[in-house]
Formats: C-alpha cells, sequence, structure tokens
C-alpha cells in the first residue's frame, strides 16, 4: 500500500514519516486473544496510514529469534517491529521463564538493533485478566503497541535529522 500523506502528522498527532514500514510479529498461541491484539494494532496503524506486515510465528518464545532473523535478511528494512504475544500462567515455574526470557529478548533487540521493538506481550494469570487487555477495563495493549511504535519512530527520526 503506498501512502500520500500531506503533512507528516497522523491523526494522533504524532509525526509520521512518510512510506513509514513496520512489521508486526505475532504468535500462534492463545489465538482469540492474539487476534484482538492484531486488530488493534492494525487499526492504529491504518489509521495512521502506516504500511505493516504481519508474520505468524509458534510462540513468545520465539519472538526475539523472529525479529532478529527478520531484520537481518530483509530486503525492506522495517522502521519498528511490534511484538505481540499472550503468556497465561499455567501450574509449573514455565510461565516465569517464557516471560523473563521475552522481557530480555526484546530489550537486547532494542539495544542491537537500530530500530524500536516495542513489547506487546501480554503476561497475565488469567483469561479474564487477558480479555481486560484487549479492550476491557485496562485498555487495548495491541493500539497502545502501535502507537508506542509510532511514537518511538517519531524518536528515531528525530535523532536522525
Amino acid at each position: 500500500m503506498s501512502v500520500n500523506r500531506p503533512e507528516n502528522i497522523s491523526p494522533t498527532g504524532i509525526p509520521v514519516k512518510k512510506d513509514a514500514f513496520v512489521i508486526i510479529i505475532r504468535t500462534e498461541w492463545n489465538d482469540q486473544i492474539l487476534t484482538a491484539l492484531e486488530s488493534g494494532s492494525r487499526k492504529v496503524l491504518d489509521d495512521n496510514q502506516v504500511n505493516y506486515e504481519v508474520i505468524t510465528i509458534p510462540g513468545a518464545f520465539e519472538i526475539s529469534f523472529a525479529i532478529k532473523n527478520h531484520y537481518e535478511n530483509a530486503k525492506k528494512k522495517p522502521d519498528a517491529y511490534i511484538a505481540l504475544g499472550c503468556v497465561l500462567r499455567g501450574d509449573t515455574p514455565h510461565f516465569e521463564y517464557v516471560c523473563q526470557a521475552v522481557t530480555n529478548g526484546v530489550l537486547q533487540l532494542n539495544l542491537l538493533l537500530p530500530v524500536p521493538t516495542i513489547f506487546g506481550v501480554l503476561t497475565v494469570d488469567t483469561q479474564l485478566q487477558a480479555e481486560e487487555r484487549i479492550g476491557g477495563k485496562h485498555g487495548h495493549k495491541g493500539e497502545e503497541a502501535a502507537i508506542t511504535a509510532l511514537k518511538m519512530m517519531a524518536l528515531v527520526d528525530a535523532n536522525i535529522q
């Protein structure tokens, strides 16, 4: 999709460079929640006329590898990545291991790559808590992740000029 924007200010008031491009990395696990997170991110990016592509991967643990591998091999480098996932607590310590690994992985990507990686991974105890974060009393974390991507791209763009 090509974008023709008379100015670089988006409907949110955030500057968006012409031809901005974002990669959304989303997991397969907890598909109902992930579909809602992705829809929220897509809505914000569409409203702000930002081009994007969605890549689906198996689980949250694989997010860091998928983003690093994509960046290293992409013909068209994105201006940001949005990592979307949902890790629900279970009866074993697996929850803590996965959450810590994903958090550290996204941190490392933000230090390693020249483009921001936005943490849109829900780490919740229950299905209800996840649902409250896709349009419930805790807002919409998919939309918030996309807004954060816009803000971080504007920050990077301002630092380049």
